[in-house]
């Protein structure tokens, strides 16, 4: 099993559940309204009066064998929306009941 934590500007938010809906990827966890700023040049999202804009994020358990496909629609949907920002980050899970 894999994590995947998508974070991304919360205009894009539809996209994002657009893609775990075309993937059928039903369970996740969303944090709706977060705090941060890129590390490659991306513009603080704070909320606030001066960095008015806010990051959204999503926490997805999958199997291993969907993450490249994942990473590749994350990919994709950066690519055509470079101006509001989206990064995938993938780490080893273990499921503990």
């Amino acid at each position: 099993m894999k994590a995947i934590f998508i974070v991304f500007n919360q205009a894009l938010t539809e996209r994002v559940e657009f893609i775990l809906s075309e993937l059928k990827i039903s369970g996740y966890t969303q944090w709706p309204l977060v705090h941060g700023a890129g590390t490659n040049g991306g513009e603080p999202r704070m909320g606030s009066h001066a960095w008015p804009e806010m990051n959204s994020s999503i926490l997805t358990i999958v199997d291993e064998a969907m993450v490249p496909l994942v990473l590749k629609y994350v990919e994709k949907l950066d690519n055509v929306n470079k101006e509001n920002g989206i990064r995938a980050f993938v780490w080893d899970i273990t499921a503990q009941y």
